[in-house]
């Protein structure tokens, strides 16, 4: 049977496989995180008709001979080069800016999976899943710490968490004091304070305009007072500028005294009242971080990223996700932003890599190549059909 028969079929059969793959890109041009594979081809063994002839002095040297066998695909690579960002709003779905893979595991004691589609939401129970009901795996805090670099698991939002009462210790006070005010003009600013178990009162500072400048009284209202005097000049608070009201340390250090202004405010104190989680926030290092009641921000976790020395090595398991193998290597955990990891972006899915000009190029390509292997097998069934024609 002739050679050529059965290269035209190897050539059908490599081209076909080509036509698979475009299709199959062009297929998920929209799906989440998809990367393009592309097909290499390499010629089969070759027959050897005549060997190799060396040269001596009275003969030339000769080459050999020989004649292909066909075409056979030598691998599908996949193409991990980076998406467009699509942005979506949702504080939830999540784009790596770089290198990594997002961690998943399906049920509580499947294998890790990797992928790159980061469109991510809560459970009933507030662990974040991926679309196929996957968990995804990072660091979870305790107390609002996260311990880097130790076994990764669930990352689960504290849905009942609680952020305890923070006892008042210090407070800030800033504006301007007027240096114009009738002496005896009085100013109150109260400022609201916090115990151990989250009960609030009010501080009183009372300011009291004198021929040197301004006395200021505290009452914290269980029995705590205090007094002290700020003097200023040409505006600048030269005497005075801290009070202790009960255990409270005020800071008065950034008050002004120009004339015609009255702004003295209070800025801040660092207590509060106990807070249950209301929202949370993603930032670019992965740290997931709640947003309580009282105002008070908290780590409740981190995810975790993958990277490997070979992705190309990954096996794809669908659902846009990959499992490792032997030449992929293992993976390498660790958290965004660090070395050979790319930062997360909230709000964004990272699109399909797949390049339409590209694939409908490469569908010509291979359609044209279907069918000039295709002419090669009716070429040689018309030279088998004159032989059989030879004897009549």
């Amino acid at each position: 049977m002739l050679r050529s028969l059965y290269s035209g079929i190897s050539g059908l059969r490599s081209h076909q496989t080509m036509l698979d793959v475009t299709g199959n890109n062009i297929a998920n041009v929209n799906t989440t995180g998809f990367k393009a594979g592309a097909v290499q081809f390499q010629d089969t063994l070759s027959q050897l008709v005549k060997g190799a002839g060396g040269a001596d002095a009275n003969n030339a040297g000769t080459n050999p001979a020989q004649v292909g066998l066909g075409v056979l695909v030598a691998g599908i690579s996949t193409n991990f080069a980076q998406g467009s960002a699509q942005s979506t709003g949702k504080s939830s779905d999540m784009m790596i800016s770089g290198d990594g893979f997002f961690i998943t595991r399906a049920g509580t004691n499947g294998a890790n999976q990797y992928t790159r589609s980061g469109a991510f939401d809560f459970d009933a129970l507030g662990r974040l899943v991926s679309p196929d009901g996957s968990f995804v795996q990072g660091y979870n805090a305790v107390n609002g710490v996260v311990a880097d670099g130790g076994a990764i698991g669930n990352i689960q939002l504290p849905l009942q968490a609680i952020v305890p009462a923070k006892v008042t210790t210090s407070a800030s006070v800033g504006g301007n004091l007027p240096s114009d005010a009738v002496a005896g003009t009085e100013l109150v600013r109260d400022i609201p304070i916090y115990d151990a178990s989250g009960a609030s009162r009010t501080l009183s500072l009372t300011f009291t305009r004198t021929a040197a400048g301004w006395d200021v009284s505290g009452d914290d209202g269980l029995g705590g007072t205090a007094t002290t005097a700020l003097a200023y000049t040409n505006g600048v608070l030269t005497t005075g500028g801290a009070l202790n009201v009960g255990g409270i340390a005020i800071d008065l250090s950034t008050t002004t005294g120009f004339a015609a202004l009255t702004t003295v405010s209070v800025t801040g104190q660092d207590g509060s009242d106990a807070g249950t989680l209301t929202s949370y926030a993603l930032s670019q290092d992965g740290t997931l971080v709640g947003i309580f009641s009282n105002g008070q921000k908290q780590a409740v976790g981190r995810i975790a990223l993958a990277t490997f020395t070979n992705p190309g090595g990954l096996e794809k398991n669908g659902s846009s996700s990959y499992s490792a193998t032997f030449n992929s290597g293992a993976a390498t955990i660790s958290v965004p932003g660090s070395a050979g990891l790319g930062k997360l972006i909230s709000g964004s899915l990272e699109m399909s890599n797949v390049d339409l000009s590209q694939e409908f190029t490469n569908l010509i390509v291979a359609q044209r190549g279907f069918q000039a292997n295709a002419r090669i097998i009716t070429t040689s069934d018309s030279v088998l059909e004159e032989l059989t024609n030879l004897k009549r």
